[in-house]
């Protein structure tokens, strides 16, 4: 296996230290190390160290040391002179299509007042074909423009001004091509605008003229032969302003040196109600996560070996003739795809992969608004080397319950271990809600001890006899009992070794733990699902008394919500038997699963009510509509 050789002298220390645990952090270089009860190894990286032939990329970002964030425009800078750096360029067009502008053309911007393109009907070479002056500046990315200004040399003012032009906006999107209002073109290459401004017999030589505020890639400016005379144009400039709309990170892939347990991801940044940064990783076992495709040219057929046989990578790949590059796809042998992004406010994560994996890589996503662009300090993971098991295959049954009743389930495990893997004696499973009850646990088919460390809403933890290499492929089984309230319910487990707190918590890899059952995931659907949202709605008493003795001083509501696909508005409200409301208890946002409030027997001002029935009223806004579900209650003292 080739090496790239990014971390190199980091993976030595981790192949050869004795800790078994190693932190990783991209970024945040200003701020210490973090803590931990035991040695372990650090690795800091830079958000600089981005190169593409390690497949790391930087789209229109600020990249410093401690941060990067979308690059922000300064509306006072012209950005026709910058298009370079920004990975854009100019384009002309001549009778033979679109190219580099050249000759002439440059006097438009070539940062001169005192230099001239001159709009004669003469654009260099055309032969009389082109009819305009066309020019496209591609901004290397996209951006939010303020305004373009142009005008003529000073001692022409009065008569060089353009009679009649076009500017042309295009945000990039591949989708949208051929569907814009404007094409302008030659000979099969064209491109399309929406029009910004469009001006006819005008008379005005120095032009500043505002643009929406949209994201652009591409501005065309356009501009025939005047009726009368000619004009000339001394200096373009393209004013952007705000934050790009769209940037993105994409790291290096990462060596860890060997096949490792994969921990936590944590970061640190800031985004609000405008911006929005989305995390996502993929891990595989070796460095490069592509295949690369060239053309035989026998007929259609394709191959992954370049002319003398070798195996296309990166670097053979990019030395291919355009025609012989027939495309680049994911290796799904290899590598996981991408994971689903992170929710950004927890800050924190479980690294995704279906077993112990020897490379990583991460991206984060950049949505902006004109004034409002996020910003992410650091990455910072950990995993163990050795891992806790070569892999620990695991499955769940029955994959079929129904919805919010208690139902007994076993979750099926085959560790596979190698013989420097660590072992575990801990198991992890998450539930739904707190489980009913924690009941058996079989070894190799054989009841055995266990203790249970913890149960809590999000699912509990076992101790069990250590796991190694002599139980290596035996079959556990972990009884239990728990609630579901939500379509495709995952049991993510985790195993790990109670002796080494700060090592990682293995993820069991779904798959055939036991070939006697076909579940084959840990998965769990709804059976006999109705229509309705909210499944059931209990009050902990029918009756309040808040006389402040401590005795039904308030009343606890509990409501089970089923198969909401994302977070929805949820209310409970109070009202009296006349249907008016009189006060409203906090409930938030809910999803699938079973939640809780309380009443303390007041109204919106903090009045105790008087005694008499009232109404409990639990609301959910879903697609379909709102939902209600609702309960009497009495209040006495």
């Amino acid at each position: 296996m080739k090496m790239w050789g990014w971390l190199t002298i980091a993976c030595l220390a981790v192949a050869q230290s004795t800790s078994a645990v190693t932190i990783y952090r991209i970024g945040g270089e200003s701020i210490p190390q973090p803590e931990l009860s035991v040695p372990y190894d650090f690795v800091q990286l830079s958000w600089s160290d981005v190169e593409p032939a390690r497949h790391g990329r930087a789209y229109l970002l600020e990249i410093d040391p401690d941060f990067i964030a979308p690059q922000q425009l300064d509306p006072s800078v012209n950005l026709t002179p910058q298009l370079e750096e920004l990975g854009g360029r100019i384009l002309s067009l001549t009778w033979t299509g679109w190219g580099p502008a050249f000759g002439r053309d440059i006097k438009m911007f070539d940062g001169d007042l005192e230099t001239a393109f001159l709009g004669d009907g003469d654009w260099g070479g055309d032969y009389g074909v082109i009819r305009q002056k066309s020019m496209i500046f591609d901004l290397g990315g996209v951006f939010l423009l303020d305004r373009i200004e142009l005008s003529p040399r000073e001692r022409f003012l009065n008569d060089r001004f353009i009679e009649t032009l076009t500017i042309g906006l295009n945000d990039g999107d591949p989708l949208k091509d051929g569907t814009r209002e404007f094409a302008s073109g030659h000979r099969g290459q064209y491109f399309d605008f929406d029009i910004a401004h469009q001006l006819f017999e005008n008379t005005e030589s120095q032009l500043n003229l505002k643009l929406p505020q949209v994201p652009v890639r591409m501005l065309l400016f356009e501009a025939p032969e005047n009726a009368r005379g000619i004009w000339e144009v001394a200096e373009l400039k393209i004013y952007g302003i705000g934050f790009a709309p769209e940037a993105s990170y994409v790291s290096n892939v990462i060596d860890l040196g060997a096949s490792a347990s994969l921990g936590e991801v944590v970061w640190s940044g800031s985004q609000d109600d405008v911006s929005e940064i989305d995390i996502a990783m993929r891990a595989g076992d070796d460095e490069d996560p592509n295949n690369y495709w060239r053309f035989t040219f026998r007929g259609d057929e394709r191959a992954r070996f370049d002319a003398n046989g070798l195996p296309l990578v990166l670097k053979s790949y990019n030395r291919l003739d355009s025609g012989e590059k027939a495309g680049i796809t994911h290796d799904t042998e290899n590598w996981d795809f991408w994971s689903t992004a992170y929710e950004f406010d927890t800050s924190r994560g479980d690294l995704v992969s279906n077993k112990p994996r020897r490379f990583v890589q991460f991206k984060a996503d950049f949505t902006s608004g004109l004034a409002n662009g996020g910003q992410l300090d650091y990455l910072q993971f950990k995993v163990s080397i050795p891992p806790v098991a070569d892999q620990v295959m695991a499955e769940i049954t029955p994959n079929q319950v129904p919805a919010g009743v208690a139902a007994p389930f076993t979750y099926k495990m085959k560790p596979l271990l190698k013989a420097d893997d660590l072992g575990f004696d801990s198991i992890s499973i998450d539930t739904p809600a707190q489980p009913i009850s924690v009941d058996a646990l079989r070894i190799g088919g054989v009841e055995a001890n266990f203790e249970l460390i913890s149960s809590n809403a999000s699912g509990f933890t076992v101790r069990i006899p250590r796991v190694d290499t002599d139980q290596t492929g035996e079959l556990i089984e972990v009884d239990f009992q728990a609630e579901v309230f939500k379509y495709g319910t995952v049991f993510s487990g985790r195993v790990f070794d109670s002796e080494r707190p700060e090592e990682v918590h293995q993820t069991v890899t779904p798959g055939d733990a036991d070939p006697l059952v076909d579940a084959n995931a840990i998965r769990v659907d709804l059976r006999g699902l109705s229509q309705k949202t909210i499944q059931a709605m209990r009050l902990s008493s029918p009756v309040i008394t808040p006389n402040a003795d401590g005795i039904n001083d308030e009343i606890e509501i509990v409501y089970d919500l089923l198969n909401l696909t994302r977070t929805e508005p949820a209310t409970v409200e109070v009202y009296d038997l006349a249907g008016r409301r009189l006060g409203s208890i906090p409930a938030g946002a809910a999803e699938s699963g079973r939640f809780s409030t309380v009443w303390n027997g007041r109204d919106d001002l903090g009045n105790v009510l008087p005694p008499g029935l009232y109404i409990i009223r639990l609301m959910v806004e879903t697609d379909n509509g709102t939902v209600a579900k609702q309960r009497t209650v009495s209040l006495a003292y």
